[in-house]
């Protein structure tokens, strides 16, 4: 099996390409199986190239580009026939539009790594789906029911994304007060954190609306938001900043921007919030768990496959402020329960290791290929 996959980023932006990473780093086998063909040069393709893989950098410009449309399928006709590819995995959706064609084209199978929890209202996932495929990867139970609501009905598969355990272990980083003396936190009371970027689904105004009721029982408390401005929703950062003055939490609440060491802010809180709605799969849930931290996260997509409600962590629905403050504060109020579930958390994070995400992966493709 000779794989080509595609990837339209050459540079971490997101939980995709992290996971490919990921991928590239604990894949068994020789890196000459696994031809990788970029859409734009970067970060990631010399990456991939130092670690031995063979890498292209094929330019595709924009879908609304016909002309150049066309020219980057030719190429990769081209390119699988030359390279004897007998599969072509799509890492994100975005690529399978060229791959799925391209594909078809040179005569072999096709798929892609669905990523997100496609919409049937969404042009965009109408046209993807539409495109040839033997099947498509699906990043979780939520994801893949909503591929199958698409037409053409493809086959589905769920391999679950993983987490870099020995980045987020909490025996390799500093101690939980260490930490927020690095990082210039406030070093007494309960620290409520959340980490992503800013975007409207991805809940950070919930958190600020549920801080009045945990400040009620836990005066003491302080929230952290850890994210930079999205392109697509600038003014979200702007909104949050209001949100919080007009609640008067300017002493409760620190906004701190994009920040490269994840794990040691991680490492520096006391409960962890994920308030995302239908959140596709959790990157940043595993995270924190994998820190032993309690985690309360949204109770719809993903993290509801990841967590076991009261066991190794809590849910909340999006948008409820009200919820998100009583799973919080069952933490605050119960360091023995808090401490309990962190520790469940700490070996559920165990499911999700790279090792486990590429021998899942790989049987798959091998699957698909002799089908």
């Amino acid at each position: 099996m000779r794989v080509g996959i595609l990837m339209p980023l050459a540079e971490q932006r997101g939980g995709a390409e992290q996971l490919l990473r990921l991928f590239l780093q604990h894949v068994p086998g020789a890196p000459e199986d696994w031809l990788l063909v970029f859409f734009e040069a970067g970060p990631l393709a010399e990456e991939a190239r130092s670690l031995g893989f063979p890498v292209w950098i094929i330019r595709a410009g924009r879908l609304r580009q016909p002309v150049r449309y066309m020219q980057t399928v030719r190429q990769l006709v081209r390119l699988f026939r030359q390279e004897r590819v007998t599969l072509v995995l799509s890492w994100m959706s975005k690529a399978h539009l060229y791959g799925g064609i391209a594909a078809q084209m040179a005569g072999i199978p096709a798929l892609w790594f669905q990523h997100g929890i496609p919409l049937a209202g969404e042009v965009m996932d109408r046209l993807i789906t539409l495109m040839p495929a033997v099947g498509v990867l699906a990043c979780s139970r939520a994801a893949a029911d909503a591929q199958r609501q698409l037409w053409p009905n493809r086959p589905v598969e769920v391999v679950y994304p993983a987490v870099d355990l020995t980045v987020f272990d909490p025996d390799r980083l500093p101690t939980f007060a260490e930490a927020r003396r690095q990082l210039g936190l406030p070093e007494s009371g309960p620290l409520i954190g959340m980490v992503g970027r800013l975007q409207r689904w991805k809940g950070m105004h919930t958190l600020i609306q549920a801080m009045p009721h945990i400040l009620e029982r836990h005066p003491e408390a302080h929230a952290v938001i850890v994210g930079g401005r999205h392109e697509l929703e600038p003014d979200y950062e702007l909104f949050l900043r209001q949100l919080v003055a007009q609640l008067g939490l300017q002493e409760r609440v620190l906004m701190v921007g994009f920040q490269r060491d994840v794990p040691l802010w991680m490492q520096a809180m006391d409960v962890v919030v994920h308030a995302s709605d239908r959140e596709p799969f959790g990157m940043v849930v595993v995270e924190a768990m994998a820190l032993g931290k309690p985690v309360v996260a949204g109770a719809e997509g993903g993290p509801r496959e990841i967590i076991t409600e009261g066991v190794d962590g809590l849910l909340a629905p999006y948008e409820d402020a009200t919820a998100l403050a009583r799973q919080v504060l069952r933490y605050l109020d119960d360091p023995t329960f808090a401490c309990h579930v962190g520790e469940a958390a700490r070996r559920r994070a165990r499911d999700f290791r790279p090792e486990v995400f590429v021998n899942r992966m790989v049987n798959t493709l091998y699957l698909w290929v002799q089908s």
